[in-house]
């Protein structure tokens, strides 16, 4: 019988990880770990300038993650 881990494989930063992304991030290396936030901040959308303030960010985030539960 084959054994399956809830650790994922490619970790990356996140503001909401699960415990398994929380554990798996743990496991790396530091060297690692800066290497996968480096990697993160040259991903276009790091560098995107917007007029909107954290809070209408978070609202339009906390009604995407609503309608993905009642879609």
């Amino acid at each position: 019988m084959s054994q399956t881990t809830d650790k994922p494989t490619r970790v990356m930063p996140s503001a909401a990880p699960t415990e398994a992304e929380l554990a798996a991030w743990a496991d790396l290396p530091r060297d690692e770990q800066v290497r996968r936030y480096q990697e993160m901040f040259k991903h276009p959308d790091c560098n995107t300038f917007t007029t909107d303030t954290p809070d209408e960010i978070l609202a339009a985030a906390r009604k995407r993650v609503a309608a993905r539960r009642h879609g």
